[in-house]
C-alpha cells in the first residue's frame, strides 16, 4: 500500500508534537466538558450551541487533540500548556503572567477571549477558537501541564502503572481516571456536586489562579511519586480526589468563562 506525501507528513507531525500537548485523556476532556454544559447561563447555551450546531461541549471538548493529525494544525501544539522552571509564590505567578509573551496555555487563553467578544467575527474563527477555549481552559486544570519545564511537563518521568511502564504525564492524564471504569456521563454525574456558593466562588477567580492552583498541585505530585516508582492503588486512593476536584473545577470555571464571553 502507498502512503501520499500529505499521510507521510501527517505521520511525522504526529511524531514531533510536544508530548505536553496531551492533557486529560479523551474521558477527562468529556468528563469536563459535560459539567461546563450543566451550568451554562440559557444566553450562552444558545450562543455555543449556534457556533457548534450538534457538537456538545463534552464532544468539542477532545477536537483540539483529534486535530494534531493535520499539520496545518500543528501550530496549536503550545497552546495547551504552560511550564515552569521552579515553584512560584501567588504573587509571582502574577507578575510572571502580566509579562508573559510566549506561545502559552495563558497567553493563547487571552487572545481567544478576546476575539470571542467581537460581534462580527467570522464563523470560522469562532468555532476554532470556541473549541480551543474549551480545550484549553480544561488543560490547565491538568496538573502536570502546568508543570515542569525540564521535563516536559512530567513526561520525561518514568513510572509504572501497575505492571505497565508508563510516565508521569500520562498517569494524570488517563491512567487515574480510566481506573475508575466509568462513561464521561458516568464519571460527571459522580462528582459533579456543587453549592451555588462554591460556584460563585470558583467563578471569581481570575484565569491566574487556575494556574497557580494547578502548579502548587504539579508540585505535590513531583515530591510524592518519584521516577521509576511503580502507581497501583495506594496512587489510586491518595490522588483520586484531586484529579475529582480539578476535573470539577475546571468544568465550573469553563462555564463561568462561557457564560461571561456570551452573557
Amino acid at each position: 500500500m502507498k502512503l501520499s506525501i500529505k499521510n507521510i507528513i501527517a505521520a511525522i507531525a504526529i511524531m514531533y508534537l510536544p508530548l505536553q500537548s496531551m492533557a486529560w485523556g479523551q474521558e477527562g476532556h468529556r468528563i469536563c466538558g459535560q459539567i461546563a454544559d450543566s451550568y451554562l447561563s440559557p444566553k450562552a447555551r444558545k450562543a455555543v450551541q449556534a457556533i457548534l450546531g450538534n457538537e456538545s461541549v463534552a464532544i468539542s471538548s477532545t477536537w483540539a487533540d483529534f486535530i494534531k493529525s493535520d499539520p496545518d494544525y500543528s501550530y496549536l501544539s503550545s497552546w495547551h500548556y504552560i511550564d515552569f522552571d521552579s515553584p512560584l509564590t501567588y504573587s509571582q505567578m502574577v507578575d510572571f503572567l502580566a509579562a508573559d509573551k510566549n506561545v502559552d496555555a495563558y497567553t493563547k487563553l487571552q487572545f481567544m477571549i478576546g476575539e470571542l467578544k467581537k460581534p462580527n467575527l467570522p464563523k470560522k474563527e469562532k468555532l476554532l477558537y470556541l473549541r480551543m477555549v474549551i480545550h484549553v481552559v480544561e488543560d490547565i486544570h491538568q496538573p502536570m501541564h502546568t508543570a515542569k519545564t525540564s521535563d516536559k511537563g512530567g513526561n520525561d518521568v518514568k513510572v509504572n502503572w501497575f505492571n505497565e511502564p508508563s510516565n508521569l504525564h500520562s498517569v494524570w492524564d488517563s491512567k487515574l481516571i480510566d481506573f475508575q471504569g466509568l462513561s464521561y456521563t458516568e464519571y460527571a454525574n459522580w462528582i459533579n456536586h456543587t453549592t451555588t456558593a462554591e460556584r460563585a466562588a470558583w467563578q471569581k477567580q481570575p484565569i491566574s489562579q487556575w494556574i497557580y492552583d494547578s502548579s502548587v498541585i504539579a508540585n505535590k505530585i513531583y515530591a510524592e511519586t518519584k521516577p521509576e516508582d511503580t502507581l497501583n492503588y495506594k496512587y489510586n486512593f491518595k490522588f483520586i480526589d484531586t484529579v475529582n476536584q480539578q476535573m470539577l473545577k475546571a468544568g465550573v470555571h469553563l462555564a463561568g468563562l462561557l457564560n461571561q464571553i456570551f452573557g
